[in-house]
């Protein structure tokens, strides 16, 4: 039977997981609902019973198939699978946080012809801190597009869509939303922009009394990431344990980040978070009246997630290394705009 409306989406994070979810949820509420993800790290979190239609495909340059053109042969295999997971519809609706990587442009052009959709629109899922800034397209970045064009010679099925503009294809003709997150801040055109709801729906006066006692370390690497120096990251973890030590609080959990795992920021009193959930979905799930990190976007979520009640807080920012002043200023901006605290 030919669906009259499919949406589509594709994710590589946890946000865009929680996006993808909530658009089901509250926005493409009469659709049939098509989850495809491209980052093995996912599978964890996707509840299957969600969706209507659920699938992992592989990254076709990290994973390509045996052979000669295997790079080819694994995106061709995958419009395929994605087309049998989607089946027939009269409108598709195909959602991606960028529409320039390989992977997902090809979808553009084949998937509405391998399921004789007669409309197709492509819808842009938002990012985190990467979302509030465009990322024009460098001439060497757009002529590289037309390179991929030569790829019709392996299959007619992989015709890339080129664009210019931004990078994640806002500008591009075949864009008409932009999906964004509530309070954060944008450069997008605001004919095309629509806000989220928030991401996790939680239901009043439902809080947890132990909260109150209880209070979450972010961690991330910072040293290790050389954003910032070894004597002011042991500084910095000191400055937040005692902080917490003069609030009261008598459990201090710490959520180490996967790509920290020296645990930087931990101290020997800290009980560590042992779970494969990513953060983002353990924070939707868990209760905390103190929530405190540096400079990790993770900050940013949890001030979405939890209400006035919970503290947000970001240490140690005279101490990070920043690549540019811009960089700076904007993600202080965005932490200003939250709510996030400084300390």
């Amino acid at each position: 039977m030919k669906a009259l409306r499919v949406s589509l989406y594709f994710v590589a994070s946890p946000l865009q997981y929680l996006a993808a979810r909530r658009i089901a949820e509250s926005i493409e509420t009469e659709a049939r609902q098509v989850l495809v993800w491209y980052q093995p790290g996912i599978t964890p979190i996707v509840k299957s019973d969600d969706w209507d239609a659920s699938l992992y495909i592989p990254w076709p340059r990290k994973n390509p198939l045996p052979g000669l053109f295997g790079v080819s042969k694994r995106l061709v295999e995958n419009l395929h699978l994605v087309a049998n997971l989607v089946g027939q519809c009269d409108t598709l609706i195909i959602h991606s946080a960028v529409f320039d990587t390989e992977a997902i442009n090809y979808f553009l052009r084949a998937l509405p012809k391998l399921c004789n959709a007669s409309a197709m629109h492509a819808r842009i899922l938002p990012d985190g801190l990467i979302s509030i800034r465009r990322y024009p397209l460098s001439v060497t970045k757009a002529a590289f597009q037309c390179f991929r064009k030569f790829r019709k010679l392996y299959s007619r099925e992989l015709n890339y869509w080129c664009f210019t503009g931004d990078r994640i294809g806002s500008d591009a003709p075949f864009c008409d939303r932009i999906y964004v997150l509530a309070g954060l801040p944008h450069e997008y055109p605001s004919d095309k922009v629509h806000v989220l709801p928030p991401l996790v729906r939680r239901n009043e006066g439902q809080r947890d009394v132990s909260a109150s006692r209880r209070a979450l370390v972010i961690g991330q690497p910072l040293e290790g990431a050389g954003l910032m120096k070894a004597s002011d990251r042991d500084r910095v973890a000191k400055e937040i344990h005692d902080w917490l030590q003069e609030k009261g609080i008598q459990q201090i959990d710490y959520k180490g980040h996967p790509k920290d795992p020296n645990l930087e920021l931990n101290e020997p009193s800290y009980r560590i978070v042992e779970t494969d959930q990513p953060l983002e979905t353990y924070l939707a799930e868990n209760a905390y009246s103190i929530v405190v990190g540096v400079r990790s976007s993770a900050l940013i979520f949890a001030r979405q997630i939890y209400d006035a009640n919970t503290d947000v807080v970001a240490f140690g920012w005279d101490k990070v290394v920043f690549r540019s002043e811009r960089e700076r200023q904007d993600m202080r901006d965005v932490f200003h705009r939250l709510r996030v605290q400084f300390k």
